[in-house]
This record gives structure tokens, sequence and C-alpha cells, in this order.
């Protein structure tokens, strides 16, 4: 097993900076400002003598808001799961009230524990940590995260109490996990449905808006199968969004939508399907990804709303004809457990081999129900399709004047690939190439005889005028 390191300490100490630092990465938000962090964020740490696990957790301070309390439950099982604390404190604030609070609490749970002074650029590490011996936590470290300074020291000396196994590796980022990110509007459910697919309070829920402000990444386990689930900040319309936070938080959701296998697009049937919501799914079609479509807060809905809401998908949502929509309730259970299923069989449609016998024949079978319209009295000739990729799959056509095919036949030929291979749930994209004419730009040279008869018929026109 890994030793598990946890990064504990008050808001805006650098945790996530040091985080960053430790796995080599940026999958943690960082910003000049207190209580970025909520959630558990897991990562795998490339500095020092060997691989480790190391979780960057929220700020712990005295607010006694709901909010705060969850946060600090996050905390509580991040240092429950820990082998090892690593206590972060602010050299630049020095020591405060709230960091002794923090050590008191941290000495009752028994645990293996550093004290670690960050923020000493620019000033004699003796003199930054002189205060906080008196937090009776052994020998302060000084670091300096933003730049790396005094990192590796720490983790060498932290990793020699805790030696990892032979057979403890770092576990490769492509292990074969399906990538699910969940995405949809702010307050939309998307945390919550994660909690009930986890079955677990794994990331922190709250009845209002913008809670999540960062991608979280969680591997999960379903009857033998892996997954990631991706948690993300949810997006707002542009012209709403003020905050440099929340734009941020917007930018690594849709880099989570580039990167991941499936997307589920949870949809509010409470607060009903706006315009939003297509320009979002527009936004999950462009980037090829297989979708799965969740319209959470279905229970307590009379008939009649429920009608008005299948009636908005159907007008706002035509687009994603091809995506499976389920109507569930993550507060409750009620139909997330075939979400899973659904995302196995999108998935699999979009990472298929497409023979290229069987595309032809379909192309063949299309072409001749059908053909494609002339083009300055020529017609347009398709002769043979294959695969050209996958995830979203890729058919390429090849034939004579492809590029003057129009979008309706396209969207013709799209559909009827679809039906006939059965690829609900991921978008299908066709690109036509035409071969080059060997003879493009070559004149025929005539033969003597050629240009006599030229000659002969230039002067019968010219006698009949």
């Amino acid at each position: 097993m890994l030793p598990v390191l946890a990064l504990v300490g008050r808001p805006n100490v650098g945790k996530s900076t040091l985080f960053n630092r430790l796995t080599r990465s940026r999958d943690a938000l960082v910003a000049d400002i207190p209580g970025l962090t909520r959630d558990r964020q897991y990562g795998i740490g490339r500095i020092g003598p060997g691989p480790y696990l190391v979780i960057d957790t929220g700020g712990l301070d005295g607010g006694g808001d709901q909010l705060v309390a969850l946060m600090a439950g996050q905390v509580q099982k991040a240092i429950d799961e820990a082998d090892h604390i690593l206590f972060l404190v602010d050299a630049h604030d020095g020591l405060l009230p709230d960091d002794i609070e923090i050590a008191s609490r941290l000495r009752r749970e028994g645990k293996p524990l550093t004290l670690v002074v960050n923020k000493t650029d620019q000033r004699d590490p003796l003199m930054a940590i002189a205060d906080f011996h008196q937090l009776g936590l052994g020998e302060p470290l000084p670091i300096a995260a933003v730049q790396g300074r005094g990192v590796t020291a720490l983790i060498e000396q932290v990793l020699a109490a805790h030696p990892t196994t032979d057979e403890a590796a770092a576990p490769d980022a492509d292990d074969g996990r399906i990538q699910v990110a969940i995405v949809g509007r702010p307050n939309a459910g998307k945390s919550t449905l994660i909690n009930r697919l986890l079955g677990e309070e794994r990331v922190v829920t709250y009845d209002s808006p913008g809670t999540t402000r960062d991608s979280i990444h969680i591997p999960f386990d379903h009857f033998g199968r892996g997954y990631t689930l991706i948690d993300t900040a949810g997006v707002r319309r542009r012209a709403r969004v003020h905050d440099p936070i929340e734009k941020f938080s917007i930018i690594k959701t849709l880099q989570a939508i580039a990167e991941c296998h499936v997307v589920i697009l949870v949809l509010d049937a409470r607060a009903g399907i706006g315009d939003h919501d297509a320009t979002l799914a527009g936004h999950i079609l462009d980037s090829g990804r297989a979708l799965v479509v969740a319209v959470n807060k279905w229970d307590g809905l009379t008939p009649e709303m429920r009608g008005s809401v299948k009636s908005d998908l159907a007008r706002k949502l035509a687009f994603l004809d091809f995506a499976a929509y389920h109507y569930v309730s993550a507060l409750h259970g009620s139909g997330v457990g075939l979400l899973l299923d659904e995302v196995d069989r999108v998935h699999a449609n979009a990472t298929r081999d497409l023979p290229t016998p069987e595309l032809t024949r379909l192309l063949e079978a299309a072409v001749a129900e059908h053909q494609p319209p002339l083009v300055h009295g020529r017609r347009i000739k398709l002769r043979y399709a294959h695969q050209g990729g996958r995830n979203p799959p890729l058919i390429v056509i090849h034939g004579s004047q492809t590029d003057a095919v129009p979008d309706s036949y396209r969207r013709y030929l799209t559909n009827r690939f679809r039906r006939a291979l059965d690829l609900q749930g991921t978008p299908l994209r066709i690109e036509f190439r035409t071969g080059a004419n060997p003879f493009a730009g070559r004149r025929n040279k005539l033969t003597p005889s050629q240009i006599k008869k030229r000659r002969r018929l230039r002067d019968f026109v010219n006698r009949r005028r």
C-alpha cells in the first residue's frame, strides 16, 4: 500500500500549492483567496524517493456556518485515512489562535505529524519558524511551496518513517477506467448524484449554487468495472460570470469534458430547461464525447410539470436525438442505478470497431435508396467507407466531388449509419475525401492528324460565316 499524506491547515496557507508541487500537476485550483478548496482532492506524489498518496483538503477555521462544518467533515475524513499528517502554517501571518486550536485537535488524533512552515521565501528560515516551536509538535520544517524550496527534503524525511513495499507502485493514469464527467448548471445536483453513486458523502453538497469550485477526480469500482467520476463546477451563462475564480472553475470543467470518455449532463427538472442547458449540451456535442442525459429532481413533479419538461427537452435539445434520457432523483436514489449501465453502453458504442466491408455495404444501400444530388450536371460518386477514429466514431467516405456534398445529405448518411449500427449515446462524425486526379493540370498533346482535322473544321466554320 502507498503511504497516505494529508495536507491540513488554515485557509490560504498553501495546501493546494503544495499539492500541485508534490503531484507535478495543476489538478488543484490555486488562488490567493481563503476557502477556495472545499472537497478532498487525491493525487499521486511524484517528488521524493518513492510514490505516495497525497490528499488536499479545505481550510479549517472557526466559522460557524453549515458550509464550513461540511468542509470540516471532509478534512476529518482525510485525517482518518492518512498515515501521516502535514500540518501547514503560514510564515507571513505568524502563529495565530486558529493554528493553536488546529494543533491541539491534531495532537489528539495521535497520528504521525510534521509541522510545515510555508511561505519562507525571502526571509531567514530560522527566524520564520521561531514562533512555531511553542506548538510543541517537534522541529518545524521551512519550505516555499511556490518555488519548491525544501519540498524534496520534507518528503524524504516523512517517507523515511513510512517505507513503501516493493510491490507498491504509482498507478498508471490510463488504467482502463472509464472517465465520467458530471456536468451541468450550478445547483443542478451534480455533487449529490456523485455521492449517491458512491454511497457516501464524498464531496460537499450544499443548497447554494457554486459550492463545487474544483474538478474532483474520484476512482470508483462497480461490479468489477473501474470508473473515475469527475465532479465539476457548475457552468453559468458567460454574461453572469464576474468572479475570476468562477472563470477558472468553468475552464477546468471544460477541460474535464474534453479529457473524459463519457459525460453525464445533469439537468434540473424543477428549474426547467433553459437556453444555457442547450448551450452546454452543444459544447459537449462539439467535443465529441459520449453522452448520457440525467434529468434530476424528477420526484415530486406533477404529471403536468413532467409533460412540460419533456416538451422542452424535445424542443430545445432536439439535436441530442442520439442520447438516452434518464429521469432520476439524486437525493432519493430513484433511477440512479441505471446510469452506470448506460455509461457502459454508450462507452462501448463510442469505442466500437466498425468493419470496412459492413460500412461499405451500408453506404451502397444508402446511396441506392437516395442518390447524392447533381453538381454542374455531374453526379457525386461515393465509392467506399472505412472507420477513421473512435470516441467519437469517425467514418471516412471516399469518392469524387465529395467537397460538394450538401449538409442535408451528410445528415442523411449520419442517421442511416447510426440506426444501422445502433450507435446510441455517441455523436457520429462523417468525413469525405476525394482522391487526387492524376491528370489534373495536364494537357493532351495533339497528333499531326488531329491538328489537320482541327484546321479543316476551323476553315469550314469560317466559310459558313
